[in-house]
């Protein structure tokens, strides 16, 4: 089974040196495209996208990674009003214990006029879990009084939860989780489910698979990881664009498609969107992926590259489209 893809790369609009490679993004947004990354650490490095429609603008949320003067990660907060030309606009900054030495990785979804962030805590290894805040602004964010609101339980998980994404299905939202095994070598799929007029909070969740992954890497170019799953749907039923492999292995993307939100099944068994050719922006990765569909119904897939494995962080876009239900890559 081969996926039918043509990769649509994207742009902001400056030119910023790679640790090793220069990448001009002005000539990305004269063609079109959209690229942004985060240069308020001195570096470039942008990474785990999430994007959201609210209040009339476009909102991404994506980690923010450390230098000398800022210890752990963050939350960056960009906007835009065309999904092409992102403006950096701040970023939120740690409140609580369990938000130091870092968060980041943030879900992201807009409920009866407010949106809720849904990210995780960093460097904890085994016990970072995720977390739930909100805003009525899209800046300003309330925690919930609770985190962090979740992490799995069973004895094929080590419990760590981590880049969380979500989507109303049935009543419920669904929380999606990536999670390592007790040995923390193999990362893995899961899920859980609150109504989704709760508050959230920690006794709201029910995990849906409390005796194994929902899904684990299985094909070759997956290796150890299938991480960063990205929900979306369409014609009644709930698509998965993951992430496989750990990052810069290369990571590339997949996709499954599911009834219920739970069994899953792969619908190609090469990546969606692999990595790049040597010398292009993304050889190192094309990875960790958020699907956002639009008030027009148009389905987008944001994701993170770098040509450095690592020493830089891009995001970009590419436009699904849909073939008897079955997703491909849009040319531009």
């Amino acid at each position: 089974m081969n996926p039918l893809h043509v990769i649509s790369l994207c742009a902001a609009c400056a030119s910023v040196a790679f640790a090793e490679h220069e990448v001009n993004l002005e000539a990305f947004t004269s063609k079109g495209q959209m690229m942004y990354s985060d240069t308020s650490r001195g570096f470039a490095k942008a990474k785990g996208p999430a994007v959201v429609r609210f209040k009339g603008k476009y909102f991404m949320y994506y980690t923010v990674k450390q230098n000398r003067e800022v210890r752990g990660l963050r939350i960056g907060i960009a906007m835009s009003e065309d999904l092409l030309i992102w403006k950096r606009w701040g970023e939120l900054k740690p409140e609580h214990d369990y938000e130091n030495p870092g968060f980041g990785a943030p879900g992201a979804i807009a409920i009866n006029g407010r949106l809720h962030l849904f990210d995780q805590s960093s460097g904890k290894g085994p016990k970072d879990a995720i977390c739930h805040a909100w805003s009525d602004d899209g800046y300003t964010f309330t925690r919930n009084s609770t985190n962090p609101i979740f992490r799995p339980t069973g004895d094929w998980t080590v419990g760590r939860a981590i880049d969380a994404d979500v989507i109303e299905h049935d009543g419920k939202l669904l929380l999606y989780f990536a999670t390592r095994d007790p040995q923390m070598k193999i990362q893995m799929q899961g899920v859980a489910a609150a109504p989704v007029d709760s508050d959230f909070g920690r006794d709201q969740w029910k995990q849906l698979n409390p005796n194994g992954p929902i899904m684990k890497p299985e094909l070759p170019w997956e290796t150890r990881c299938i991480e960063a799953a990205a929900l979306c749907k369409h014609g009644g039923k709930l698509y998965m664009f993951y992430a496989g492999g750990y990052n810069n292995e290369p990571q590339k993307i997949g996709c499954a498609v599911s009834e219920d939100g739970v069994k899953w099944k792969r619908l190609f068994d090469k990546p969606l969107i692999p990595n790049g050719a040597e010398g292009e922006w993304n050889s190192s990765e094309s990875g960790h992926p958020y699907a956002f569909t639009d008030e027009d119904e148009t389905t987008y897939l944001f994701y993170q590259g770098n040509n450095n494995r690592g020493k830089s962080y891009y995001l970009t876009k590419a436009r699904i489209g849909w073939k008897e239900r079955v997703p491909f890559v849009h040319k531009r």
